[in-house]
């Protein structure tokens, strides 16, 4: 779509959401590290893969990606998170 389609409140709230994108990632990686801690079984998996994604935007190598997958140590991605930023 044209950016003319959009009115000039949605343009800024569309050029804030990419302004922020690496702290958004950021912010629902960390929340997900907190729901490792506490699942198990599939809801764990599933929180996993959705962790993969946010650590891929966060540019994350995929092999240290699969590296923390096999090791299922919220405390490791949780150091990870905090040398990043």
């Amino acid at each position: 779509m044209a950016k003319e389609n959009y009115t000039r409140y949605q343009q800024n709230v569309i050029k804030r959401f990419y302004e922020n994108r690496d702290n958004i990632a950021l912010q629902h990686a960390q929340e997900q590290v907190t729901e490792l801690y506490l699942t198990e079984g599939k809801k764990r998996e599933k929180i996993w893969e959705a962790l993969a994604k946010n650590l891929e935007k966060l540019g994350v190598a995929p092999d240290q990606i699969a590296n923390l997958r096999s090791n299922d140590k919220p405390e490791i991605v949780a150091k990870l998170l905090q040398e990043m930023f």
